[in-house]
């Protein structure tokens, strides 16, 4: 399996009609562990809001906040391609806004960031970063940084002029320099379509198979995270039980005095013995 460098690689995959597929990190061994299983690429996804943070929605992760994420993720995943979501409001004041965190997630690690939306600031801030040498992935579909404005979690693109008008944004979206987007929660036929009709890669999550790829949170896919599982989530591992149960015997062992045993202990020579029960160390 090749790896994913840069991307011009992502670019490939698609043209290869190869899938490309991407999972989210917050932390140094999440990150290590994709990194090792060679995953097409990672996203520090503001979404750690909530998984990783405990927060309701993604409105209140900070940049600075993200900026710690990032720097872990990028110390475990040494091989991967890192992308740094970039946080509610925190490119939407103004271009150089935009364009200051955008670098500082870049210096943190990051490869590239994640911007929502298409509107005209969007799009000037998306050629901007392209020709600063900032990859943007971009997000079109449910954004969920505009979760109040759209009414809630909503499928998108269900009629031929949602889904016409997604595809718009993404042609204005490939032609200022995104080098792939995230189609979030549509139907797979609309998302096909506008698949069908994009140079540059889509990425889906609940958005169907025929996407050029796709992206869940890791945790939700392991079963570590269990607030609420997204109808198109599929669990791989069951991890909130492993880990459960682990804590269980864990405590039982403790109480029980059989953790920590001899083989977790460490044990004195002789004659380390007698010198430490000179000093009055040893019991009678």
């Amino acid at each position: 399996m090749n790896r994913v460098k840069n991307i011009n690689d992502f670019q490939k995959l698609k043209d290869n009609n190869e899938k490309i597929a991407m999972l989210t990190a917050y932390d140094y061994s999440t990150a290590k562990a994709l990194d090792e299983a060679e995953i097409d690429g990672i996203l520090v996804g503001d979404s750690l809001a909530m998984v990783a943070l405990g927060y309701d929605n993604t409105y209140n992760i900070t940049i600075d906040e993200m900026i710690i994420f990032i720097q872990a993720v990028s110390r475990g995943a040494k091989n991967s391609f890192i992308i740094g979501d970039m946080p509610f409001m925190s490119y939407n004041l103004s271009l150089e806004q935009g364009l200051e965190n955008a670098s500082r997630m870049i210096s943190a690690g990051a490869n590239a960031v994640k911007l929502e939306g298409c509107n005209e600031h969007i799009l000037t801030l998306v050629k901007r970063c392209a020709e600063s040498g900032i990859p943007v992935l971009a997000h079109l579909g449910l954004t969920p940084q505009l979760l109040n404005t759209l009414g809630g979690y909503k499928i998108q693109g269900k009629t031929a002029e949602q889904a016409e008008y997604i595809l718009e944004c993404a042609k204005k979206l490939e032609q200022a320099g995104a080098f792939a987007v995230v189609l979030e929660l549509l139907p797979a036929e609309s998302a096909e379509y506008i698949t069908r009709n994009l140079k540059i890669p889509t990425i889906g999550i609940g958005a169907g198979v025929n996407c050029d790829g796709q992206i869940v949170v890791t945790d939700d896919i392991l079963g570590k995270f269990t607030d609420f599982a997204p109808k198109f989530v599929k669990k791989f591992a069951n991890l909130h039980d492993v880990v459960l149960d682990g804590v269980r015997k864990y405590t039982q062992e403790v109480k029980n005095l059989e953790f920590p045993s001899k083989k977790e202990s460490f044990e004195l020579t002789e004659n380390e013995k007698e010198k430490l029960c000179v000093k009055g160390v040893c019991n009678d």
